[in-house]
């Protein structure tokens, strides 16, 4: 679990000062207030904003923003407003309570494991959305975790004619993420010492060990989001090509951003999930995501490797850390 630092830009506001932890998470509605009129008790549903924060619809609020208006409710400019009562609880407990858009009705057609995963999933699907690959680019996934191995899949499934290099650190990791549609894997070879080989790039050195790419990846997908990997995605992309920042970390960082000037190469950010355009029409990330499950294109098989019971939280958490484990999704079960 990430630490946030408080100097980084989302603690200054105050709807950002708590979250409860457990966001991927599937349940059914127990109790509904008066006025409720999109859900019922008994409706099977998962998180839908719950986690990320307040919106013009949870707090009710009208006129919608210009990014409520359009469906992308995690970068609502009202968040902080503090208009409203806010839900409480999270994943990590038996209940939650939350105003009624801030969830998600399953479609009955969809199991539990393939409703929990339609949250983290979604953050997939939105990161390659942002910066689509075309037919035979060259893409590269940085990280084989969760994150990267659910990029891996939808870059895979939104563009079938490219080629997808990821970088692993684990052989587990490594078997999924070639499973999950990636052609080439690296698992201990340096991408500086292959870059060549994959994309035709040539790699110069300069003084104190400086290395950068002329030529390299098409679309890079950063899903670890420390200081070392962002600054080799923006030297290992191609002159105008992208590097998206699907992970993060909760610090301020000490990076290089010369070559977003050099090179022209641009950096592009993802959170969570909103609505997309896909196929020409307007549509939830969630709506897509539950199409290309249906479709057989993203899958959920293999990818949690551990269950525990709410009271064994510690040895989950140890788990879910320590990737020698073999893990690759931890979830709690209440069943």
């Amino acid at each position: 679990m990430a630490e946030a630092d408080p100097p980084i830009a989302p603690a200054a506001l105050p709807g950002t000062n708590r979250f409860y932890l457990g966001h991927e998470v599937v349940g059914e509605v127990v109790e509904v207030g008066d006025g409720v009129r999109n859900v019922r008790v008994g409706d099977r549903v998962i998180m839908d904003t719950r986690f990320q924060g307040a919106t013009c619809l949870s707090q009710e609020i009208a006129p919608l923003c210009r990014h409520c208006a359009v469906g992308n409710f995690t970068l609502c400019e009202n968040a902080s407003l503090g208009a409203g009562p806010r839900g409480e609880g999270g994943g990590w407990g038996d209940s939650f309570t939350a105003h009624e858009t801030e969830i998600y009705r399953v479609p009955d057609d969809l199991t539990d494991e393939e409703a929990m995963f339609v949250e983290p999933l979604s953050t997939a699907v939105r990161a390659v959305l942002r910066r689509p690959p075309e037919a035979g680019a060259r893409v590269l996934v940085v990280g084989c975790g969760i994150v990267g191995l659910n990029t891996i899949q939808a870059a895979r499934a939104i563009q079938p004619d490219c080629h997808i290099t990821a970088v692993a650190r684990y052989q587990h990791q490594a078997d999924a993420a070639r499973r999950l549609g990636a052609d080439t894997v690296l698992l201990r070879e340096d991408p500086f010492e292959v870059v060549a080989s994959l994309t035709g790039a040539r790699v110069y050195r300069g003084m104190f060990g400086n290395r950068m790419a002329l030529g390299g990846w098409d679309v890079v997908y950063d899903c670890v989001g420390s200081a070392r990997t962002v600054q080799e995605s923006l030297r290992l992309a191609r002159a105008r090509g992208a590097v998206v920042m699907v992970g993060i970390t909760l610090a301020p960082l000490k990076v290089d951003l010369t070559p977003v000037w050099y090179q022209e190469v641009d950096m592009v950010g993802v959170y969570a999930h909103g609505a997309e355009c896909w196929h020409g029409e307007h549509r939830r990330t969630y709506d897509v995501v539950i199409e290309l499950l249906r479709a057989g294109k993203l899958t959920t098989a293999g990818l949690i490797t551990h269950r525990f019971r709410l009271d064994e939280w510690r040895q989950a958490i140890q788990t879910a850390m320590d990737k020698r484990s073999g893990s690759i999704k931890v979830v709690f079960d209440y069943t």
